[in-house]
C-alpha cells in the first residue's frame, strides 16, 4: 500500500515536539473515504491540543496526528461509500489527522468542492463554517438583527462575518485596529477591543445588540453578555469559564449536520459571498514554525498547510 508523511506527536509541549514521521497507508473502512490532501488549514486550537491545554477535555493518543481542516481529492472509498467517487475534489471538517499527505475521513465530514474554489480558501472553510454555523443554530439570528462577532479577523472569524452578511444580519465586529478595513472589506463594522468596548458597541448600535459570537475569549464574555442583556444569546468558542455567567460553549460537533453545513458554505464560496485569506503557507517540515506563528495570535485570515 506504501507510506505517507504526516506530522505527529508523541507528548505534550511547545512547537518543537511536532516531528515529520511516516505513516502506512490503510484502505478506508465502512461510510469512510481516503484523501490525498492539497491543503490543510491550521487552527488555534491545533496548538491548545499540542500543548496540553485541553487534555482534561479533550483527551487523545499519542502519537497523535492534528488537522481538522482539509480538501483533497478522494483515492479510495469504502465498501459502502456511494456518496463520493475516486477522483471527486472535496473539503472536510475531518476532526484530525489533516497534517498529513494522506487522510482517511467519514464521509459524514466531508462536502464537494465547487470547481471554481481554490485548495486554500476550501481548506481554510470547513472547520470555521461548521462551528459558525452550530452556534448560529444556538443562537438563531434572523435578518435584521446586530450581532457582535468578537475576534473578527481570524480564520473563524473571517467565516463568521461574512456568514453573518450572507444572513443579514449587521455585523459589528472586533479586531486590532489594523485589521479594521479589512473587517469593512467583509461587510462589518469594526471596532477595537479591550477597556471601553461596551461604550464603543453602544456608540455604534444605540438601539442595542441582540446576539454575540465570542471568537476569541479573553475576558470579554461579561461584557458581551452586559450588551446584549441576556447570556441566553451569547455564544463562545473560546472561553471556558464563560460558562459560569450562563453563556454557552459551542464547539459545532453535531456529526448529523456537518455534510449539509459545509455544503452550504461551500456554494457561499462559488458564489463569491464567503473567501478566506491565506495568511502564510507552509510545508509539512514547517510545522513547528506554523505554530509559533498561530500561537503568536494576530493572524489575518488562514494559515495553511500544502504537503
Amino acid at each position: 500500500m506504501g507510506t505517507y508523511r504526516a506530522v505527529e506527536f508523541g507528548e505534550y509541549g511547545g512547537p518543537e515536539v511536532l516531528r515529520v514521521a511516516e505513516r502506512d497507508v490503510v484502505e478506508p473502512g465502512a461510510g469512510q473515504v481516503r484523501i490525498r490532501v492539497r491543503a490543510t488549514g491550521i487552527n488555534p486550537v491545533d496548538w491548545k491540543i499540542r500543548a496540553g491545554l485541553l487534555a482534561a477535555v479533550r483527551p487523545i493518543d499519542f502519537p497523535y496526528v492534528l488537522g481538522g481542516d482539509v480538501a483533497g481529492v478522494v483515492e479510495a472509498v469504502g465498501p459502502d461509500v456511494t456518496t463520493f467517487s475516486v477522483g471527486d475534489e472535496v473539503l472536510g471538517a475531518v476532526g484530525q489527522g489533516g497534517y498529513a499527505e494522506v487522510v482517511v475521513a467519514d464521509v459524514a465530514t466531508l462536502a464537494a468542492k465547487p470547481a471554481g474554489v481554490d485548495w486554500q480558501v476550501a481548506a481554510a472553510l470547513p472547520v470555521a463554517a461548521n462551528t459558525t454555523y452550530g452556534v448560529f443554530d444556538l443562537i438563531r439570528p434572523v435578518a435584521g438583527e446586530t450581532i457582535v462577532i468578537h475576534g473578527a479577523a481570524g480564520g473563524v472569524g473571517t467565516v463568521a462575518v461574512q456568514i453573518a452578511v450572507d444572513l443579514g444580519l449587521r455585523v459589528i465586529a472586533t479586531a486590532s485596529e489594523s485589521n479594521h478595513d479589512y473587517l469593512r472589506s467583509l461587510g462589518a463594522e469594526p471596532t477595537t477591543y479591550g477597556d471601553g468596548l461596551a461604550d464603543r458597541v453602544r456608540a455604534l448600535a444605540p438601539n442595542g445588540i441582540d446576539l454575540a459570537y465570542d471568537v476569541a475569549g479573553h475576558g470579554a464574555a461579561p461584557t458581551l453578555v452586559n450588551l446584549v442583556g441576556t447570556p441566553d444569546r451569547v455564544v463562545t468558542i473560546a472561553d471556558f469559564t464563560a460558562t459560569e455567567i450562563g453563556v454557552r460553549f459551542a464547539s459545532g460537533t453535531d456529526p448529523a449536520a456537518v455534510s449539509a453545513r459545509l455544503t452550504t458554505a461551500a456554494a457561499l464560496a462559488a458564489a463569491g459571498k464567503l473567501t478566506v485569506p491565506t495568511a502564510a503557507t507552509y510545508p509539512l517540515t514547517e510545522a513547528a514554525e506554523a505554530h509559533r506563528v498561530s500561537e503568536g495570535g494576530h493572524v489575518r485570515g488562514k494559515l495553511i498547510f500544502l504537503p
